[in-house]
């Protein structure tokens, strides 16, 4: 049986900490202006959902379909710029929908 002293434990998580932090290099999201209309399509269709950079400090969530939303949420057509359109028909987001109360 294995006996962990609270000071082994508080530096194996101060060790994954800083791995974190600083060990890893920072994962920019990918931008949709870098690409052509038709492979911002094919990757939200690829991932299912994806957040994109869609401006120098603008993102978006992107969706393929309805799985990816909420319950209360409804499909809404997503446009972004890219390389070779400026509005292009990318995929969807979900937009809550709010019902009233009786």
């Amino acid at each position: 049986m294995f006996k962990t002293s609270a000071k082994t434990i508080r530096a194996v998580v101060a060790s994954a900490a800083v791995l974190t932090l600083f060990g890893l290099p920072a994962q920019a999201r990918p931008d949709t202006r870098t690409m052509t209309c038709a492979q911002a399509q094919d990757l939200v269709k690829r991932s299912g959902a994806i957040v994109l950079s869609t401006g120098q400090y603008t993102y978006s969530r992107f969706v393929a379909d309805r799985r990816y939303c909420g319950h209360y949420e409804i499909l809404r057509p997503s446009y972004a710029p890219t390389r070779d359109t400026a509005q292009c028909p990318v995929a969807y987001y979900c937009e809550r929908v709010v019902r009233p109360r009786n």
